[in-house]
């Protein structure tokens, strides 16, 4: 067998709106501690630890805090792939095959999404290798999970025929089933849920897209040259991402191609897709419940409740999923629970940011929480990371006042410096040039009292930012 290396790529897009209000667009479910102290990101990294190291593809806004949490547990050379859009997983796949191929030689690319679950990984790295031998015969491995139930929310891979290899053709993919359909593909004993996660040589992949997709493979080949590398990640350019076709890694190639196979996997998958997977992948009390952060229940049976940051009690409860969080708080019967869409939907349509903002907002610097408002002014607790530094900026509509709760600050006002302390203070008026800056080796605690007559966050004109950004927020 050609020897080859395991490139893993982690796809960490997705907004994860089945699991509002817990995951929003500024803060999804790959990069939230759900079932553990580890977020799902974080998990998947580890899961693959015994092999080169990753890619991952991102979009523009997370890319700050997939970089942290991949620092926070000792990845620190990984390379990172800035999508500026989203193009759908096929050209996600070509932007790390081709980043792969300009990092060496030719390489098997592991494919995995960031926010799947995996109880059995000694079993998920068998898996990997008893594909490795077709991964070099140019093949293209899909990794289909042995059904449990007849589950109508997946879709399926069917297998060609009876195989007694463990590495099996496949004979078509099939769409998300109705629950008869679902029930005959279980019984049928030849049909792996299709769970996204691949193994494949990177220049197969790219001569297969070349060969069923054209046009995304050259426009990807396209954007991948004209990425600019920065020391932490290579930044594709918006415009060359957007010429490129939108279309999944199934319907691009794997469809398509004549050199499929299937890898049956038991492992104890979870794709955590809703609140209802989720309390089905977790641990349960006697009664069947799943309670996660201050929770006191009583008479309650096979419900799930979070709470956030405050104590939520439930009383005679049945089939429920209750979350509470600072600024939402969901309850709904754990079998509509894939309808939370739904409701992320009329939040974008009023205009309200709940679908995408939690209260507490991360930023590259640190965090925000925004703790009180009323008519003209606005209180934010804000913590500033250890040699992290908010941009250099001014307001036209607010002035901010500025409180030192713990750690020591520079505050840089009009091109004069000021050293705070604890219990020490600073008034930025509208119009002046300000930044802070966290000298010392410990996070910076303030509180940020602001006052006029527009108080959103696109009241920003940024002059300098250590963090290359422009038009975000600070």
């Amino acid at each position: 067998m050609e020897k080859r290396t395991i490139t893993p790529v982690i796809l960490c897009g997705g907004s994860g709106t089945r699991l509002w209000p817990k995951s929003r667009r500024m803060l999804p479910k790959q990069l939230l501690s759900l079932t553990g102290e580890q977020t799902m990101l974080q998990q998947t990294l580890e899961r693959v630890r015994c092999y080169s190291q990753p890619i991952v593809v991102c979009n523009e806004d997370h890319r700050f805090m997939v970089a942290q949490q991949a620092r926070e547990i000792g990845f620190d050379d990984l390379t990172i792939i800035i999508e500026p859009v989203g193009r759908n997983t096929a050209p996600a796949i070509a932007f790390a095959a081709l980043t792969a191929l300009k990092n060496g030689e030719d390489t098997n690319l592991l494919v995995l999404p960031a926010d799947h679950l995996l109880d059995d990984v000694d079993q998920f790295h068998a898996a990997v290798d008893s594909g490795l031998q077709t991964s070099a015969d140019k093949g293209l491995v899909t990794f289909g999970i042995v059904p449990t139930a007849p589950e109508t929310g997946y879709g399926y891979i069917q297998m060609a025929g009876e195989s007694p290899e463990s590495v099996k053709p496949i004979a078509q993919f099939v769409e998300k089933p109705d629950l008869g359909t679902a029930q005959a593909y279980l019984a049928d004993g030849n049909y792996y849920w299709n769970a996204g996660m691949f193994l494949f040589g990177a220049k197969t992949l790219l001569d297969e897209l070349a060969n069923h997709a054209p046009s995304i493979a050259a426009a990807s080949e396209k954007a991948v040259k004209n990425a600019i590398v920065e020391s932490d990640f290579v930044r594709l350019q918006k415009a060359d991402v957007e010429s490129i076709p939108e279309d999944s890694i199934d319907y691009a190639v794997m469809e398509k191609t004549k050199a499929g196979y299937v890898i049956p996997l038991e492992c104890g998958w979870s794709d955590v897709g809703s609140w209802s997977s989720l309390w089905e992948a977790l641990d349960k009390d006697e009664q069947g419940n799943v309670a996660l952060g201050d929770v006191i229940l009583e008479d309650c049976t096979d419900s799930l409740v979070f709470g956030e940051d405050h104590l939520v009690a439930a009383i005679g409860i049945d089939n429920l999923i209750v979350v509470d969080t600072k600024n939402a708080t969901l309850v709904a019967p754990k079998d509509r629970a894939q309808e939370v869409k739904a409701i992320v939907s009329k939040l974008k349509v009023a205009g309200r940011d709940e679908h995408e903002l939690h209260r507490e907002v991360v930023r590259p610097w640190g965090k925000y929480d925004s703790i009180g408002s009323g008519p003209r002014f606005q209180v934010k607790r804000i913590t500033v990371n250890p040699g992290a530094s908010l941009s250099l900026q001014m307001h036209h509509h607010r002035a901010e006042h500025w409180v030192v709760v713990s750690g020591t600050a520079i505050v840089e006002r009009d091109g004069e410096e000021i050293m705070l302390s604890e219990n020490e203070s600073v008034y930025i008026p509208i119009g002046a040039k300000h930044r802070l800056k966290n000298p010392g080796i410990l996070p910076i605690e303030l509180i940020e009292v602001q006052s006029g007559s527009y108080l959103g966050e696109d009241d920003i004109v940024r002059f300098d930012d250590i963090y290359g950004r422009q038009a975000e927020p600070a």
